[in-house]
């Protein structure tokens, strides 16, 4: 059997799932039937069912951007946020081995071109999603870093790990320092290693939600020069 070929989309997003943790101290997701397949019988034609789900979380849930109201009370929230400041951006991957530590600086940024993209950092630390590992020791920008990328012009920055700054640094400079020059944070991302280090956009679309500057998305990377029509699936 000839294995099927490389997809074409990278899905970089977490799964949300009933219970778990994203950030220590928030409140896990509940994940649940408002209406179930079952309960739904009788109510419409023999045979036919359906479901409604409910869902109740806090907007920092598995992988999720940031706008710049979740900073600043008069940045824009996510129904201001453009579309192009989070979808369709060229991309950029810059892989930082952990080996390095946990503070990634200015160096890792210095000389490369991230006008207009979307700036991922690869650390690899997804690996600990999940896990108690995941909230401990974690890497993070620096505030030099986060200011080169501004300087070269990053038009949204995102990681692979806890937190994008020092959660040790109540200033949060990284956050404070992007999101006032209307970057957005994608945090929590994951399966970088699967994307080049160029050569793909990116794509982290939130629900257009008035008074919130953070919610989750399905983030995921579009591989430039691949076949992008897929074959839809029956399920009657």
């Amino acid at each position: 059997m000839t294995p099927p070929a490389p997809s074409h989309l990278v899905d970089l997003s977490h799964t949300i799932e009933h219970g778990m943790a994203t950030y220590r101290g928030l409140p896990a997701p509940l994940v649940c039937d408002f209406l179930s397949h079952e309960a739904s019988r009788g109510q419409y034609a023999e045979g036919t069912t359906f479901h409604i789900g409910k869902l109740e979380m806090v907007a920092n849930t598995g992988t999720y951007i940031d706008v710049p109201f979740h900073r600043y009370p008069t940045g824009e929230d996510l129904a201001e946020a453009p579309l192009d400041w989070m979808v369709d951006l060229p991309g950029r991957v810059v892989r930082v081995p952990v080996s390095n530590g946990r503070a990634i600086g200015p160096e890792w940024f210095a000389g490369r071109d991230v006008q207009g993209h979307a700036v991922l950092v690869h650390t690899g630390w997804d690996r600990h999603w999940r896990t108690d590992a995941y909230f401990e020791g974690h890497p993070f920008l620096t505030e030099d870093a986060a200011e080169v990328l501004r300087q070269g012009a990053a038009a949204l920055v995102g990681i692979d790990a806890l937190n994008i700054d020092d959660t040790d640094d109540g200033r949060r400079p990284v956050h404070t320092l992007l999101l006032g020059h209307r970057i957005p944070i994608v945090e929590h991302l994951t399966r970088l290693d699967a994307l080049p280090e160029h050569g793909f956009r990116f794509f982290a679309a939130p629900f257009k939600v008035r008074g919130l500057g953070s919610l989750p998305v399905r983030a995921f990377a579009r591989l430039e020069g691949r076949e992008t029509r897929g074959t839809p699936t029956e399920f009657f």
